[in-house]
C-alpha cells in the first residue's frame, strides 16, 4: 500500500479499503479452506454474542458459559487477532504461518483457562498457585503481542510499564513519591488473570455485554445499504448550498456515526465521495480532508449510538446509558452545528461557487432539516403509545402483535423503496454532478430508520439495558438483510430473480456477521489490555498517589502565582520585596480554583499524548482510571462539586481528539490518503476546526447545565438556545469571519461574548456572591430546619489515614424528603463540640457519606472538623448576564454591517 504523507497521489478505492481493514479489521484475508474456517469462527462469535444478549440466553446457553462469557469473548478476540493481523509489515497476507496458529490457539486456551479450570480455582479461593501463575504470565505476554498487532505498539508498551511497576515498584530506583511495597508474581498474576480485577474486569465485561452488539448493529446496518442512503440524503439536502459538499460531509458523517464507531472507516466511507466534491468547489486538499476528519471523529460523541467508551461510563460512573446519552447530547449537537457553520464561513469568505442549478433557499433548507429531525424524534417518542394500547388490549400477546405490526410497516416501506430505483454510489469525479432530489430518493431507504427507532425506543422509552436494546434492533436487521432484496424483487415483479435475491440477502447477512466480528477484534483486545492498567491502579493504589502528586504540583504552581501577585505592589506596579509567608498562603488559598484548571489541562494533554498510540476506548480507560477521581477530589478541595460524568466526558472528548492531532492522528492520515493532500497539514487544520471540541469540555466542567444536569425542560431549552448562539459566536471569533472579516478587537469581543453566554455564573458570582457563610456550630440546627431542596456546601478538614497530612474535601449536602429532626442521623453526619471546633465523627457504614470519608483518620491525634459551611445566597438569575452579552453582539453586528460589501469583493475574499 502506498503511504501518503506529503501531498502525494490519492489512493485508489482498493488501497483505501486496505487502509481501513488493516487498521480496523486486520490486513490478512486468506483464501480457500482456511479463509472459510476463519469466516465460520467470526460468524460463530457474532451469533454467540447475539445469543448472550438475548432475553432467552438462560435457555440457549449453559450457565457456565454465561458466567464465563468474558473469557470466551477474549478467546475469540485473541484467536482472530493472530489470524487477521500479521506480525510484521513484511509478513505474509495470503496465508497464516505456523507460529501464528500456535499463538492463536495458545492464546485462546489461556483466555479460557479460568473457564476450563474453574473448579480448581474456586477451591483455591480464587488465587493462582505455582502452576497458574506461569500460565497467567504467558497469557499476558500473548495478549500484549495481540494488542501490539491490532492496536500498535503503544498499548502493549504502556501495559508492560504498568505491569513492571507492579513487580518493581518497591525498587530504590523508583522515586519515593510513587514507590510502593511491590507484589510477588503469584499475587500479581492472581490479580491480573485469575480474578475479575485485571484483564477480565469491568472494561472487558462492557465489551462483552454491550459493545459487541452495537458494533454488530453498525456493521449490519452498513451492509444493508444505510450508509449510502444517509450520504445521499445529506448531499441532496445540503449539496446545493455554498460549500454544500462540506456541509453534506458534516451531516453525512454524523449519520454514519450511527453505523461506524471507527473514525477511520467513517472518513473513508463518506470522504471518498465528499472530499473530491469539496475540492471542486474550492476547498484545498488539506481543508477538504480536515472537514471530513473533524466530522467523522465527532461521530463517536453523537447519541444515541456513541463509541465503546460510552458503555464504559455506565459502569465507571454508575448511571444508566440513557443518562449518559442525555448528558452527552447537547455538547454533541452544538458541536456539529458549529462545524456546519465553520464550513459555511470557509465557503463565504473564499467566495466558493455552488454545485448544480438548484435554487438556494436557505430558510427552506433549515426548516426541512429541522422538520426531518422533529418527525424522527416524534416517531421515537410516539412509538410508546401503540405499544401501550396493544399491552392494554392483549397483554399476553403484545410481543407477537407488535412484532407483526413492525414487520407490516417494514413491508410497506420496502414497497415504497421498490417504487424507486436502488441508490447507487455517485462518481464525484464525473464532469457533471447531479444533486440527488430528496423528494425522489427519500423512499429508497426509509425502512433503515426502523432499527434505529427500535433501538431508541428500548433505550429511551422502555429504559432497557443497552445490550437488550441492541439485541432487538439487531434482530430486526437480521430480518431486513435477508428479506429486503426478495421483497423488492416481488414488488417489482421480478419473480425470476427471487432465488438470487434470497441468496444475496443471506450473503449480506453472513458478510455483516463477519464484519462485525472482525471490527470487534481491536476493541476486545484494547479493553482486555487496559484491564492490566486498571488492575495496577487497584492493586498498587497509584491512583491516590497520582492525586497527591498532581495536587502538590498544582498547589506549587498556585503558590508561585500567589507569590508573584503578592510581590507586585497593587497601586504602583513596582515589585515589592515582601516575603510574608502567611500573606502569600492566604492568596494561594484564594486562588485554589486555578488548581482544577491546571489539573484539567494535564488531563487533556495526557489524553492527547496517550492517544497518539492508543485507540479512543483504551485511551479513555487509561486516563479516566488514573485521573477521573483526581479531578473530582481536587475539585472538591477547591470548593467545586464536579459531577463524575462531567469528568468522564471530558476525558472522552480529548480521547477522540487524538485521532485528529498530528503527528499520529490516524483519521487525518486516512483523509490525506483520500484527498492526496499532506497528512500533517490536514491534521493541523482539522485540529483548528475542532477547537470547539477542545473548548467545550472545559466549559461543561464549570457549567454543568450544558450536560442537562438538574435542569427543567424550560431551562434546558434556554440552555440549548444560548449554547448554540455561544458556539456559533465562538466559531466566528476563532475563524476571523462573522458577517465580514473580523478586526482583531471584534474577534476578541466575539470570544468574550461566547464565554459570557457559556459561563454567565462567572460574572454574576462577581456581582453577587453565590453563597453565604453559616457558622459550623449552627450547621446541624440549620440542616434540620431547612426546606426540602436546599443545598449546603460543607468543607471538612482532617488527617489522611495513610499519610496523616491534613486534607480537605467539600461535601454537597442536599436536603430531600428526610424527616426534620432526623436528617443528620440519616446523612451519617454526627458532630460534637470540642472547644471552638465542630468535630465530625466517622459516618456509619451504609450512610451517604461513608465512602467519601474512607480515607480519613478519625482516631488519630488530629480531629476531623467542619471548617466551613456555605448555603446558596439570594442571587439574581445568572441569565441576566445574557442581556449585556447580546447587546455587545448587536454592536459587533452593526460594526460589521457597515463594512459589508466594501471588503467582501472577490479579490478581498480570496486574499
Amino acid at each position: 500500500m502506498t503511504e501518503n504523507t506529503s501531498g502525494g497521489r490519492a489512493l485508489t478505492e482498493e488501497e483505501l479499503q486496505d487502509l481501513v481493514s488493516s487498521s480496523d479489521a486486520g490486513a490478512r484475508n486468506p483464501a480457500g479452506s482456511v479463509g472459510t474456517f476463519l469466516a465460520i469462527v467470526a460468524i460463530v462469535w457474532s451469533l454467540f454474542q447475539v445469543m448472550l444478549a438475548s432475553p432467552l440466553s438462560n435457555q440457549l446457553l449453559p450457565g457456565s458459559v454465561i458466567n464465563n462469557s468474558r473469557q470466551i469473548h477474549l478467546a475469540f478476540a485473541i484467536f482472530l487477532a493472530f489470524m487477521a493481523y500479521p506480525m510484521l509489515k513484511s509478513s505474509p497476507r495470503h496465508y497464516i504461518p505456523i507460529h501464528d496458529w500456535l499463538l492463536a490457539l495458545g492464546g485462546a486456551f489461556l483466555a479460557l483457562y479460568g473457564y476450563i479450570f474453574y473448579d480448581k480455582i474456586v477451591n483455591s479461593g480464587g488465587l493462582a498457585d505455582d502452576t497458574d501463575k506461569w500460565f497467567a504470565l504467558i497469557g499476558l505476554v500473548i495478549l500484549f503481542e495481540g494488542a501490539r498487532r491490532a492496536l500498535g505498539p503503544a498499548m502493549a508498551i504502556i501495559a508492560t510499564i504498568f505491569l513492571l511497576y507492579v513487580f518493581f515498584g518497591s525498587s530504590q530506583a523508583v522515586p519515593d513519591v510513587i514507590r510502593w511495597k511491590g507484589a510477588s508474581l503469584q499475587k500479581a498474576m492472581s490479580h491480573m488473570w485469575i480474578t475479575s480485577e485485571g484483564v477480565f474486569g469491568i472494561a472487558l465485561g462492557v465489551s462483552t455485554k454491550f459493545v459487541f452488539l452495537f458494533v454488530l448493529f453498525g456493521a449490519l446496518l452498513d451492509k444493508a445499504g444505510a450508509g449510502n442512503y444517509f450520504i445521499k440524503m445529506a448531499f441532496g439536502a445540503l449539496g446545493h448550498l455554498r460549500g454544500g459538499p462540506a456541509k453534506a460531509a458534516v451531516v453525512g458523517s454524523a449519520a454514519t456515526g450511527l453505523i461506524s464507531g471507527s473514525s477511520i472507516a467513517n472518513v473513508v466511507t463518506t470522504g471518498t465521495f465528499t472530499i473530491p466534491l469539496m475540492k471542486r468547489v474550492g476547498f484545498s486538499s488539506e481543508k477538504g480532508g480536515a472537514v471530513e476528519v473533524a466530522s467523522s471523529v465527532n461521530g463517536q460523541i453523537m447519541p444515541p449510538v456513541m463509541g465503546a467508551a460510552a458503555f464504559l461510563m455506565v459502569e465507571y460512573v454508575g448511571i444508566s446509558y440513557v443518562e449518559v446519552i442525555t448528558h452527552a447530547f447537547l455538547p454533541a449537537a452544538i458541536s456539529y452545528i458549529a462545524l456546519v457553520y465553520i464550513v459555511h464561513l470557509e465557503a463565504v469568505k473564499n467566495n466558493m461557487p455552488t454545485i448544480g442549478d438548484r435554487e438556494v433557499v436557505l430558510t427552506r433548507t433549515i426548516l426541512g432539516m429541522f422538520s426531518f429531525f422533529a418527525v424522527f424524534a416524534g416517531l421515537c417518542y410516539g412509538s410508546q403509545f401503540p405499544v401501550q394500547a396493544v399491552n392494554a388490549w392483549q397483554p399476553s400477546l403484545a410481543g407477537v402483535i407488535m412484532s407483526l405490526l413492525i414487520f407490516a410497516i417494514y413491508v410497506v416501506l420496502v414497497g415504497m423503496a421498490a417504487s424507486v430505483p436502488d441508490l447507487e454510489p455517485d462518481d464525484p469525479n464525473a464532469e457533471e454532478v447531479h444533486l440527488p432530489v430528496i423528494g425522489e430518493i427519500y423512499k429508497a431507504g426509509l425502512y433503515f430508520l426502523l432499527p434505529i427507532i427500535v433501538l431508541v425506543y428500548f433505550l429511551m422509552i422502555e429504559k432497557k439495558s443497552p445490550g437488550l436494546s441492541a439485541f432487538w434492533a439487531t434482530t430486526l436487521l437480521f430480518v431486513i438483510l435477508v428479506t429486503q432484496k426478495p421483497l423488492k424483487a416481488m414488488f417489482r415483479g421480478e419473480g425470476s430473480a427471487l432465488a438470487s435475491s434470497i441468496a444475496g440477502g443471506v450473503g449480506d447477512l453472513i458478510a455483516g456477521l463477519i464484519d462485525g466480528a472482525r471490527n470487534m477484534i481491536g476493541i476486545g483486545l484494547a479493553t482486555a489490555t487496559a484491564g492490566v492498567i486498571v488492575g495496577t491502579v487497584t492493586l498498587t493504589g497509584i491512583g491516590q498517589v497520582m492525586a497527591n502528586l498532581v495536587e502538590s504540583m498544582a498547589f506549587g504552581l498556585t503558590y508561585l502565582s500567589a507569590a508573584v501577585v503578592q510581590m507586585a505592589h497593587p497601586l504602583t506596579g513596582f515589585i515589592g520585596m515582601t516575603s510574608d509567608f502567611a500573606t502569600i498562603a492566604d492568596r494561594a488559598s484564594d486562588m485554589t480554583g486555578t488548581i482544577l484548571v491546571f489539573v484539567l489541562m494535564c488531563v487533556g494533554l495526557l489524553s492527547l499524548i496517550l492517544g497518539m498510540g492508543l485507540p479512543t476506548t483504551a485511551n479513555y480507560i487509561v486516563v479516566s482510571s488514573l485521573m477521573a477521581g483526581v479531578v473530582v477530589e481536587l475539585g472538591a478541595q477547591s470548593g467545586l462539586i464536579v459531577p463524575l460524568i462531567a469528568v468522564h466526558l471530558f476525558v472522552f472528548y480529548f480521547g477522540i481528539m487524538a485521532d485528529v492531532t498530528p503527528p499520529v492522528g490516524l483519521a487525518s492520515f486516512a483523509a490525506a490518503a483520500v484527498s492526496g493532500g499532506d497528512a500533517i497539514r490536514t491534521g493541523f487544520v482539522a485540529f483548528f476546526y475542532s477547537l470547539r471540541t477542545v473548548a467545550l469540555p472545559f466549559v461543561f466542567i464549570f457549567n454543568t447545565d450544558l450536560l442537562l444536569i438538574d435542569v427543567t425542560w424550560a431551562q434546558g431549552i434556554l440552555v440549548f438556545v444560548t449554547a448554540t448562539i455561544a458556539i456559533l459566536v465562538f466559531t466566528a471569533g476563532t475563524m476571523g469571519y462573522f458577517l465580514t472579516r473580523n478586526r482583531i478587537y471584534e474577534s476578541i469581543a466575539l470570544i468574550f461574548i461566547a464565554f459570557a453566554l457559556f459561563r454567565p455564573d462567572f460574572f454574576m458570582n462577581r456581582i453577587q456572591p453565590p453563597f453565604e457563610d453559616i457558622a459550623p456550630a449552627q450547621f446541624a440546627e440549620t440542616v434540620e430546619a431547612a426546606e426540602a431542596g436546599r443545598e449546603f456546601r460543607v468543607v471538612v478538614s482532617g488527617p489522611d489515614f495513610d499519610t496523616s497530612e491534613i486534607t480537605e474535601t467539600t461535601l454537597l449536602v442536599a436536603i430531600g424528603d428526610e424527616e426534620q429532626g432526623t436528617r443528620m442521623d440519616a446523612f451519617g453526619l454526627l458532630t460534637l463540640e470540642e472547644g471552638d471546633q465542630i468535630v465530625l465523627e466517622e459516618p456509619l457504614f451504609g450512610t451517604p457519606y461513608a465512602e467519601t470519608f474512607q480515607d480519613y483518620d478519625f482516631y488519630g491525634d488530629d480531629f476531623v472538623t467542619i471548617k466551613e459551611v456555605k448555603a446558596p445566597a439570594d442571587q439574581m438569575p445568572k441569565e441576566l448576564i445574557f442581556i449585556p452579552a447580546l447587546l455587545l453582539l448587536g454592536l459587533v453586528v452593526l460594526l460589521q454591517r457597515g463594512r459589508m460589501g466594501k471588503e467582501d469583493t472577490p479579490e478581498g475574499a480570496t486574499a
